[in-house]
């Protein structure tokens, strides 16, 4: 009976001493960089929002947004400066094809958000084919050529045309008559100009014979996947828990996206604005419920597309000819 209550003295002691504290220590949070394409707007809201909600916080990760910077993210990715950074589709099909380590692994908007533009009300632009010899605002991208040969093609069109470099606003240029056409991402800069009220006219891609893609991605590397595999899950899980609460709570999704912008976002308009756009065209979760899923079929057709009109090269820029594997090039794991 005495050994007795002296061990129950002691553990007592011991419980008394512990009494308070965490049964094992908390680890750090895990540090995740990811960089952005642009200044902060609304295809980053799903990032902001898990970062001020704590999604990121309560999945371990201590979450670093990076400034926009020259350098793509893509590149700040395959060169270990990000762990994950917002990409185009196009841009990431193209760096990897170039021997960069980039992978998509999120796709933040399910159909595309670009446009062909042009000043509404000309009666001498009824469809693609009458862009033939007319002039373009361009942005310096192989892209941009192939795309819109092929949309007036496909129209019965030559594919001619030509092009200057902007140096002012698209809409400036169009308003001023120093270009025909141009292109424009509708759910930011089409949106700023139907609030400003202008007059513009747009062809969707699509409906010349160009595959739909998913405009805007999230990329990473193999070699942060492959090192980093369960932090990279946590990220893309809260990342997407950060999108959802977005569309499922638009106006207080673009408050935080702005508090959290730091100055950058005055526009509380277009901001909202925007983000309407982005959930009523069903961008951010498509139609059938689907969040942040990199469609194969779109990744397979848009990369097909880019070899047969010679957009694609390898590492020593020589352009591709044989259609690489895809399937290779994004993954939807860090989603399961």
């Amino acid at each position: 009976m005495l050994l007795l209550t002296r061990r129950q003295t002691i553990f007592a002691a011991i419980a008394a001493s512990l009494a308070g504290r965490p049964a094992f220590a908390q680890s750090a949070p895990a540090k995740v960089r990811i960089a952005l394409d642009w200044t902060p707007n609304t295809n980053h809201i799903g990032i902001y929002v898990a970062q001020a909600k704590g999604f990121y916080a309560a999945a371990g990760l201590d979450v670093q947004i990076l400034p926009f910077a020259d350098t793509s993210a893509g590149t700040l990715v395959s060169n270990s400066v990000a762990d994950f950074g917002i990409s185009s589709e196009i841009e990431a099909l193209m760096q990897r094809a170039a021997g960069g380590d980039v992978k998509m692994v999120y796709g933040i908007v399910q159909t595309e958000t670009a446009r062909l533009i042009f000043k509404g009300g000309r009666d001498d632009i009824k469809s693609a084919k009458d862009l033939d010899g007319k002039t373009y605002g361009g942005f310096g991208g192989t892209w941009e050529s192939a795309l819109i040969s092929s949309m007036i093609r496909n129209d019965g069109g030559k594919g001619e045309f030509k092009t200057v470099t902007l140096g002012t606003s698209a809409y400036e240029a169009l308003d001023n008559g120093s270009i025909d056409f141009t292109l424009e991402i509708y759910t930011w800069e089409g949106v700023a100009a139907e609030l400003e009220n202008r007059k513009i006219a747009r062809f969707h891609y699509a409906d010349y014979g160009v595959p739909d893609e998913q405009t805007t991605v999230i990329v990473s590397s193999d070699a942060y996947l492959s090192a980093n595999r369960e932090n990279a899950r946590a990220f893309i899980q809260a990342t997407r828990q950060g999108y959802a609460y977005s569309v499922d709570h638009p106006e207080e999704a673009c408050d935080l996206l702005i508090s959290g912008s730091n100055g950058a976002l005055m526009n509380t308009a277009l901001v909202k604005a925007s983000q309407k756009a982005l959930i009523d065209g069903h961008y951010l979760k498509s139609e059938t419920g689907v969040i942040g899923t990199l469609d194969p079929a779109k990744a397979a057709a848009l990369g097909s597309f880019m070899v047969e009109n010679g957009i694609l090269a390898d590492a020593n820029g020589a352009t591709l000819k044989e259609k690489p594997d895809f399937s290779t090039y994004y993954t939807n794991e860090l989603l399961g």
